[in-house]
């Protein structure tokens, strides 16, 4: 049975939607808001109508504490962007008390349409049959996969214009050998068991809520506007077509991302089937303190460089 939440989700869902064609101003300027978190609480009801759990219903503290790393997390991509000046937003609401809610409301989002994605799609079996010959995990593998990471984070700094793309692996290269060795998920550890299916899933997750991402973008007023070098003109909406690629790499450096930010102790696992790590009170208040913190000082930054038009 449906949650009673999951009707609510489409029906809010549904009139964002109208409400958009009809350019009623404050949907117009908070529809990425309005359209995004009904998708993720109607997914997690699916989610628990099949399965009988859901992140929100089964792990809330987790969710929680995914809600609030998603934005700490896409901060730091907003940082590497003053660098890469690959994107920036237009026509935002020019009151600061009412746009930075609406930065933390829209990127507190990241993480949980991706991983809620990923979750439907696990429990509808998709690529489950999917093997791969095992193998073992030899030390040399994780230093290249170290050394990599690391390189590809630094190349889109030092030369933007040309290794901007590495970005978006960079992470996933750097960190998950990393977590295989604090005995956190690893999808490395799990391709070399002879079970890709989560990487698999993962990366059609990230390609659906890309393709989402960008529709939902387009017909908004207040959006994102891309200036990707050597993408060619030939666009889907908002984005070039060869940034699409980018969408399933994306999701994998997510999930690699927060797994390594459990494995430090400073979030709570939201998947059914990892432990149910325990984390203070004041560890989690003096955790999310100092995010805030990092918050204010990364908006100024992104009013500054990335927003090229306010109303």
């Amino acid at each position: 049975m449906l949650p009673g939440y999951t009707l609510a989700a489409l029906a809010i869902l549904t009139v964002s939607e109208v409400f958009l064609f009809f350019k009623v101003p404050v949907v117009q300027d908070y529809f990425y808001i309005l359209a995004w978190w009904p998708y993720i609480i109607l997914v997690d009801g699916l989610i628990y109508r099949q399965r009988g759990w859901s992140p929100i219903k089964g792990r809330p503290f987790g969710f929680l504490s995914l809600i609030t790393w998603s934005v700490t997390t896409w901060l730091i991509f907003e940082l590497f962007n003053v660098r890469l000046q690959n994107w920036h937003y237009v026509e935002l609401v020019s009151s600061p008390f009412l746009r930075w809610p609406g930065y933390v409301l829209a990127f507190a989002t990241v993480f949980p349409s991706l991983f809620e994605t990923y979750c439907l799609i696990n429990t509808l079996g998709v690529s489950q049959q999917i093997k791969t010959r095992p193998f073992i995990i030899k030390p040399i593998i994780e230093k290249i996969s170290l050394s990599t990471g690391l390189i590809c984070l630094i190349l889109p700094i030092v030369l933007p214009k040309y290794f901007f793309p590495l970005l978006w692996v960079g992470f996933v290269l750097l960190l998950d050998p990393i977590n295989a060795r604090m005995k956190g998920p690893s999808l490395l550890k799990d391709i070399s068991n002879g079970t890709p299916q989560k990487a698999i899933q993962l990366m059609i997750a990230g390609m659906i809520c890309g393709l989402l991402w960008e529709f939902w973008n387009f017909w908004a007023k207040s959006k994102w506007i891309y200036t990707i070098p050597f993408a060619g003109n030939l666009k889907l909406f908002e984005m070039p077509i060869l940034g699409f690629l980018g969408f399933p790499a994306f999701a994998l450096e997510c999930y690699v991302m927060y797994n390594f930010i459990c494995c430090l102790g400073l979030a709570i696992p939201w998947e059914q089937k990892t432990s149910n790590q325990k984390m203070g009170k004041h560890i989690f208040f003096i955790v999310l303190t100092v995010q805030i913190v990092s918050w204010f000082f990364l908006f100024s930054l992104i009013d500054k460089n990335t927003v090229h038009s306010f109303h």
